[in-house]
Order: C-alpha cells, then sequence, then structure tokens
C-alpha cells in the first residue's frame, strides 16, 4: 500500500510529488508502448482452450432427426435448449436459441416492442415518451440501443447488492412511460457487482405504471466465477409468484465460453412473450445456424461439462484478475485518489478516481501507449456525471502486458489526481 495519503499533503509536497510523477511518466512514454485494456475480449491462450470445438462434427443429425444442414427449428435444436436449460434453471419450453450474439437478440426484441408493442399494449413509436432505466455505470452497448430509438435514459445509481430499488420503485410507480430495466445481475459491467436475493425480489414484484415494464435480464456472466461461486436468485420463480410472468426477459451467450462471434445465444421469457418473439422470428428467419449450436453442445456436452469448461477458464483468468488488484491496492491504496471493486466474478474491474479526473487519466494512458475504456462510456449518453468512472479490462493483454498496462495506469491516476488537489489550492 502506498502510505502517501495526498489529501494531506501541503502545496509544496504535492509539486514535488507531481515532478516525481511526470518523471516516472515520461519513462512509460519513451517506452513507446502498445497494449490495448479498452474492451473484454478474450485472450489467445484463453480460445486455445476451446480449439477442440472446431472438430467436433462427425454427423450433423439432431436428437430429434433434423438435418442440422437444412432449413427449419427456427427456435433452435433441442440438444442446446436442455444444455442451457440445465445450466441456468430455465424450462426448454421458456427458451429460443438464436444466432451468435445476445445483443442482437436484445436489440431485436426492444425493436419488436418499439414498432409491434407487446401482448396487445401500444407500440413504444406510437408513444410520445419512452424511457428506460439505466443502471450505471454500465454496459455501453445497452445504451447504445436506447440512443439509437431515442428511448429516453435515466440514470440508476449502484449500490453494493445492486441497483437503487427506492428510486427505480419510485420512478416506474409514477410514470407509465418508463418501460424498462437494463440488469447485468451477476458480476455486472463494469463494477463486478451481483445483485442481492432482496433486490431481485422487489425488482419482480414491484408495482409498475405501465403493463408491459420489462426487465431485461442480460445474465452474460452468470458461469464466468474466478474467486467464488455467487449465487444468483430466480429471476422467472420471483416474476411468477409475484403475478408479473411476462415481465422479465433474460439473455445468456457463449461469446466469452467458447469463441466471439461464433458463440451462441439465448433468450428466454414466458410462453406468451415466447410465442409473441416466434411469430416475429419467422418472418425475419428460417432457421438459425444449426451446425454451429450442434458443435457447441457437442463439445461442451452438458451443464457439468460448461462448469468444468469455466473452472479451467478461471484458472486463466485469476492470475489476471490478482495482478490488477494487487497493483491496485500497492500503488493506490491509501493515496486517497481512487477506489476501486473487487468482484469475484466476471471480465472488469472498476475504478473510480477523484471527481474530473477519469478523463484526464484515461487521455494520459492513452498518450503513454494504454488504450482504455472511454470514461464516460459506462454511462447514458456517454456523460459521466462526476468524471470519476474507468472500466479496466484485464483479459486481452498477457501478464506481463498487464503488469506494465497496469503500473502506468496508477501512475496516471496520480497524475492526473494530483494536478486536480493542486489547482483546487490555487
Amino acid at each position: 500500500m502506498n502510505a502517501v495519503n495526498y489529501l494531506e499533503l501541503s502545496k509544496a509536497q504535492l509539486l514535488s510529488c507531481q515532478s516525481e510523477l511526470q518523471k516516472k511518466y515520461e519513462n512509460y512514454v519513451n517506452e513507446k508502448l502498445k497494449l490495448d485494456m479498452s474492451r473484454g475480449k478474450p485472450a489467445g491462450t484463453q480460445l486455445d482452450l476451446v480449439n477442440g470445438i472446431l472438430d467436433t462434427l462427425d454427423s450433423y443429425i439432431t436428437v430429434d432427426g433434423t438435418d442440422a444442414r437444412n432449413y427449419g427449428l427456427l427456435d433452435g435444436i433441442p440438444e442446446a435448449k436442455k444444455l442451457f436449460s440445465d445450466l441456468l434453471g430455465i424450462p426448454v419450453e421458456k427458451i429460443i436459441i438464436g444466432g451468435n450474439s445476445s445483443l442482437n437478440m436484445m436489440y431485436d426484441t426492444i425493436v419488436r416492442h418499439y414498432i409491434f408493442g407487446t401482448q396487445g399494449h401500444t407500440p413504444w413509436k406510437d408513444l410520445p415518451k419512452v424511457k428506460f432505466l439505466c443502471p450505471a455505470p454500465g454496459y455501453d452497448r445497452h445504451f447504445a440501443i436506447c440512443e439509437e430509438l431515442g428511448i429516453e435514459m435515466i440514470n440508476i445509481p449502484m449500490h453494493e447488492d445492486g441497483p437503487d430499488m427506492d428510486l427505480v420503485e419510485k420512478l416506474v410507480a409514477d410514470d407509465d412511460s418508463v418501460k424498462g430495466i437494463w440488469c447485468v445481475p451477476l458480476y455486472s459491467n463494469p463494477q463486478g457487482i451481483c445483485y442481492s436475493d432482496r433486490v431481485v425480489e422487489r425488482l419482480a414484484s414491484m408495482k409498475t405504471a405501465a403493463p408491459d415494464f420489462r426487465i431485461f435480464w442480460d445474465n452474460a456472466y452468470g458461469v464466468h466465477h474466478i474467486y467464488s461461486e455467487e449465487k444468483l436468485a430466480d429471476i422467472f420463480e420471483l416474476c411468477e409468484k409475484a403475478g408479473n410472468p411476462d415481465r422479465p426477459i433474460y439473455f445468456f451467450s457463449t461469446s466469452k465460453i467458447t469463441f466471439p462471434g461464433a458463440g451462441i445465444a439465448l433468450e428466454a421469457s414466458s410462453l406468451p412473450n415466447i410465442r409473441e418473439y416466434k411469430k416475429h422470428m419467422s418472418i425475419q428467419t428460417i432457421g438459425p445456424d444449426k451446425l454451429n449450436q450442434l458443435r457447441t453442445v457437442r463439445y461442451l456436452k452438458d451443464a457439468e461439462g460448461v462448469r468444468s469448461h469455466m473452472r479451467k477458464l478461471a484458472k486463466e483468468l485469476k492470475p489476471k484478475f490478482d495482478i490488477v488488484l494487487n497493483t491496485l491496492e500497492r500503488e493506490l491504496g491509501g493515496t486517497g485518489l481512487a477506489t476501486w471493486t473487487s468482484p469475484k466474478g466476471g471480465y472488469f474491474v472498476a475504478v473510480d478516481t477523484l471527481e474530473n479526473c477519469a478523463k484526464e487519466t484515461v487521455e494520459l494512458a492513452k498518450n503513454a501507449g494504454v488504450k482504455l475504456t472511454g470514461a464516460g462510456a459506462t454511462f447514458p449518453y456517454r456523460k459521466d456525471p462526476r468524471d470519476t468512472n474507468i472500466r479496466i479490462a484485464p483479459t486481452y493483454p498477457t501478464v506481463e502486458e498487464l503488469k506494465k498496462a497496469m503500473e502506468l495506469f496508477c501512475v496516471c491516476v496520480q497524475l492526473a489526481g494530483v494536478r486536480k488537489l493542486l489547482a483546487e489550492k490555487q
């Protein structure tokens, strides 16, 4: 832990620290680094663990006798449905297996609600205003969907156990233009927060002014345990118990389990919702890539096969998360310049700088050859109201690259923070 608490230093002491930090920073600049921590991409070593998936197709016939090379099975092959049903605890009949992207399925689902409405309710495009609740920091691509469609986004602060439910409950109860909420409930992007049972229960049972209010439940990291296996309450069970069976729309994919761009995605919801979605899908496509679904299932085999594979991935990822968390503690602990999350799984670590320092930190890192997720990207409209949040994505760099990148990152946090403190003493 860094013993210097910068918040307690005099102007003269801060000037001295600034000079030392500037020298450190310039040394990194002179190294001409070219490192990327901007997106949650698997490293090549992760992908190598799955190469066997390319050699699994010795037959093309599914368990129900369908030739996977041909048209058909609009909602996915039965063995894929069973695998994810067993893995995620979702009834087979509530599942649609899609293409390679759960984000694609999220986009399509929101667009369907926008154009056609759902369960007989007014299409969102015909309403004077449509709003979505956006727990933030959150996933930038969720926010991009809303922004493209002109859906107004409302920031919802995140607590240690999930979104601020007092605010959520108030907003949905008072305003029928609030039509949905984005949720990454397990190891959230970017903070790694796990929703508590109580938060999930409140989401399921809360009274909403909009009868067509929907929870977009993006469980992207549902099996991405690293340090411990955190549990998540069953959103379907709780919604049904509360009399809101149509409320949750669940998404999952293997994009970070097998190969990005060559995984398979899942959407699940109530039977009425599934029937409605399949009706629209029948206009959009005649059938998905069943060969990819088939090879995925044959490689992973069953739910325990997925869990076994994820344990291998955890061994690959843990040293990288250790580097991030240990470096943050060693270089920034006790400085007063930053706080950070310590997730138990997922793909990211979130760092909060002093106010109005995140953009400068990211720019300093960029100029020294380390690319980070843009400051503000984790908020609707890319506007972090306090300019503090930075998403660290440790998965893609090698261990040695990550060590270097994190050391530089901590210098940038300190330099930006000291500059701010000096400006306040003018």
